[in-house]
């Protein structure tokens, strides 16, 4: 039976993957296979690390092990379907489940939007308003930032996720793309989508803009406090606090600038599948070991555990 029959008169769509006709799949499913394994673990152990040591039961440990639970969640939305896609001819997926995979994208990606502005207020009050910290980000207030992230990104996911799957597509059925993202699905679409893509335009925009404002006033503050302070030591300290934000900040909201704010003739489909699979792929692999190998807490936490762990088993085994 035909290919093409078939999926004019089905629901489902087909992701046309990565690259559209790999020469060497295996290679592309081992490192897509390696990238998810690193960042999946390399998160969950950044969580129970948060959760087991005590000394790392602060605010901005807090705010990162809801960064690792979001970015855990974040590569199992597209990363096990594409290493699926990889292994199978048929690289459909229902209807139901592309409207699931917007809508679970669509909140985690607007969750971490709001939760690296959150961080970055954090590290100001720590900088500049150390004295305050306490009072400033108490677990009330954590617990209130973090709820208020994922909410935030949830009401991108119910505003935009009903109106892209309610347009009609009666044509192709071929997503030329490795996951169910909005632009590539809407290339599907029969009807006119100019409005809603301009809609969908500044309202991403305007997801940005609220925490990319946040980031930045919070470390124009933050370097005006360093550039005051007389103790190199305390230059020293303030730098490392921010250092390792400063550095996930830069690579995932790059990714998402070029994704959400340059126009329509700056992109191509290659193009957008490679920034799609840096931002949902390697960076929720990348975010974790930027944090703990550029910090000494977590580093040093995690050889406590470590050490006990083995100290455990030693005492075991004899």
């Amino acid at each position: 039976m035909d290919v093409e029959a078939v999926l004019r008169n089905s629901t489902d769509f087909v992701l046309m993957g990565l690259i559209t006709r790999p020469v060497f799949p295996g290679i592309i499913f081992a490192v897509v296979f390696s990238i998810f394994v690193v960042a999946v673990t390399a998160n969950v152990v950044m969580i129970l690390l948060i959760r087991v040591d005590s000394r790392l039961h602060t605010p901005m440990y807090f705010l990162l092990s809801q960064l690792s639970i979001m970015d855990t969640a974040y590569i199992c939305v597209t990363a096990p379907k594409m290493l699926q896609d990889l292994l199978s001819k048929e690289k459909t997926i229902s209807f139901l489940g592309c409207a699931l995979q917007i809508f679970l994208y669509l909140t985690l990606i607007g969750g971490e939007f709001f939760l690296l502005g959150l961080m970055a207020y954090d590290r100001y009050v720590a900088v500049c308003r150390p004295l305050r910290y306490p009072l400033l980000m108490n677990r009330r207030i954590c617990l209130l930032m973090a709820v208020g992230s994922w909410v935030g990104g949830s009401l991108d996911g119910f505003l935009l996720t009903p109106v892209t799957m309610s347009f009609p597509y009666c044509g192709s059925r071929e997503i030329n793309h490795f996951f169910c993202e909005i632009p590539a699905v809407l290339k599907l679409s029969c009807a006119d989508t100019s409005l809603y893509e301009t809609l969908m335009y500044a309202c991403c925009v305007l997801m940005l803009l609220i925490p990319v404002s946040i980031i930045c006033v919070s470390y124009a503050r933050i370097l005006l406090t360093v550039h005051q302070m007389r103790s190199a030591g305390g230059r020293r300290r303030a730098f490392a606090t921010c250092s390792s934000h400063v550095l996930v900040v830069s690579i995932f909201y790059g990714a998402a600038f070029y994704t959400n704010v340059l126009p329509h003739s700056y992109h191509t489909p290659e193009k957008d599948k490679v920034v799609s699979a840096f931002y949902t792929i390697l960076t929720p692999m990348l975010n974790p070991l930027i944090y703990s190998l550029r910090n000494k807490d977590v580093a040093a936490a995690l050889s406590r555990v470590l050490g006990r762990r083995a100290s455990v088993l030693f005492r075991k085994l004899l």
